[in-house]
């Protein structure tokens, strides 16, 4: 096994907290302690908040190059030790090697990305209704962020928080989820290296009174958080109640719709990928595939052998195609869900048992779930596991009627060759994302992300439009 890490905080630009109680561990052999870490108070917030207010003046005011310099050598940083720190990413949360190293490098290059937006924030030269006043906007950095990151993307969703912050002018404090906090670290520990100034990005460790500390605290300018419906409740109306900025993304129940149209072979192959890879523990998943009849039993019976014959392993094993959950509970969830649908009606077409492994671990056997119908939980609620449910629909208006009856809107998706088909769909699917013939699950991150309804809250993440939340707009007048 490899070694044990020590984590500690990082508060002012140095490493903080000897008192190691929590511990984190692999997956996929539960007997391998990753780290042990601190348990963090709203002492240690109060620390973080103060050293990130401390900094924010003299950040705020550096030259954008500044900023971007930095930002670049942590993404070339991180490139070049992708394979090191993928694999920690694949200990750590569960999900297999390829998977690790390829959210590695996602994380470096939405790094680099950032350090081009420090230079590219603009703003506008309008003409006044006045003669003789000039009117101009320009964006300018809020303040403290605190930012309440997930364990499914360790290092992506870390980086793609902190990089517009920090790109743009504010500081941070981060918390990091509690069963990957050596992956976010190691993301902390190489954006110091870069020359991040002592108390830019600080990071407090611990459970969910770290979280809330942090939506509590009164220097705290703006909240940023990922995870479930019910915590962002209460994130959202601690921040609103002292007026802070507040950013949600909380979670879908994705529908992907495949028509009699479709072509069967890549319609059988993006579902397969969206709804069991990562062991299913992306927020885009597929979870519902809508499935017109004309095509449904041909398309059930391919993809249920392809579901069959996916390897369930360790995740640092170059033969496995799906990992263990992160956790006891994530794999329970599952079985949970998957005993639930079988109750209400639901065919168990692939999957429904439990791996038989050498390794202690939380592994779940992917399982595609037939002859469901809308109404049924395992169509309304979040699984967040390898668990996929077939709805079979007599035409495209069922379908599209069945993709967006739920309180969920992250992403939606279409297999079909019909171009008519496709663009109605992408008009009217109620989603923030839309995919034709693509997985749900797997975006761009140089664009927009983000949903409606319940999956979402606040401005867009990502992309250009990150400068809606980590920027506030100033307008001034001048006469001459």
């Amino acid at each position: 096994m490899a070694a044990t890490l020590e984590l500690s905080h990082w508060i002012g630009g140095r490493r903080q907290g000897d008192d190691r109680p929590a511990e984190s561990l692999n997956p996929s052999d539960t007997r391998d302690v990753v780290a042990r870490t601190p348990d963090g108070t709203a002492e240690d917030v109060d620390a973080a908040v103060s050293a990130a207010r401390a900094a924010f003046p003299a950040w705020s005011e550096a030259s954008p190059e500044v900023r971007s310099d930095v930002l670049d050598k942590a993404g070339s940083l991180l490139m070049a030790r992708a394979q090191e720190v993928g694999r920690l990413l694949s200990r750590e949360e569960g999900k297999t090697l390829p998977e690790g190293i390829g959210e590695t490098m996602r994380a470096a290059r939405i790094l680099k990305y950032f350090a081009g937006e420090a230079l590219r924030l603009h703003g506008q030269n309008l003409a006044s209704t006045r003669p003789g006043v000039e009117v101009q906007t320009y964006r300018q950095a809020v303040g403290v962020y605190g930012l309440i990151t997930p364990w499914n993307f360790p290092i992506a969703i870390p980086a793609w928080k902190a990089a517009p912050a920090l790109a743009f002018g504010n500081t941070v404090v981060l918390k990091p989820a509690g069963h990957t906090p050596a992956t976010a670290e190691a993301l902390v520990a190489i954006l110091h290296e870069a020359g991040l100034p002592d108390g830019v990005l600080n990071m407090v460790i611990g459970r969910g009174r770290v979280g809330q500390a942090m939506v509590d605290h009164p220097d705290v300018d703006g909240i940023s958080f990922t995870g479930s419906q019910k915590v962002g409740a209460g994130v959202a109306a601690g921040a609103v109640a002292r007026q802070a900025r507040v950013q949600l993304e909380m979670g879908g129940k994705n529908p992907l719709v495949v028509l009699n149209d479709a072509d069967l072979e890549r319609a059988v192959t993006i579902a397969l990928d969206g709804a069991f890879f990562s062991t299913g523990q992306r927020c885009t998943a597929s979870s519902r595939l809508i499935v017109e009849e004309g095509i449904h039993d041909t398309f059930v019976a391919a993809l249920a052998e392809r579901v069959k014959a996916l390897r369930v392993g360790d995740a640092l094993d170059k033969d496995t195609q799906v990992g263990p959950a992160v956790s006891e509970d994530q794999r329970e969830t599952s079985y949970r869900y998957i005993e639930i649908a079988a109750k209400e009606g639901g065919s168990i077409a692939a999957g429904g048992e439990r791996p038989q492994l050498e390794k202690p671990g939380w592994y779940v056997q992917p399982t595609l779930v037939t002859e469901t119908r809308a109404s049924m939980r395992i169509n309304n609620e979040e699984v967040f596991g390898p668990v996929a449910s077939v709805i079979r629909v007599k035409d495209y208006e069922e379908a599209l009627h069945t993709a967006n009856g739920v309180e969920f809107g992250l992403s939606a998706g279409i297999a079909t060759t019909s171009l008519k088909h496709a663009r109605d769909f992408q008009r009217r699917a109620k989603a923030g994302m839309v995919m034709v013939n693509l997985p749900t699950a797997g975006v761009d991150y140089h664009v927009p992300f983000g949903g409606i309804k319940s999956s979402s809250y606040g401005p867009r993440e990502q992309g250009f439009a990150a400068a809606e939340f980590f920027t506030q707009v100033k307008t001034a007048y001048s006469w001459s």
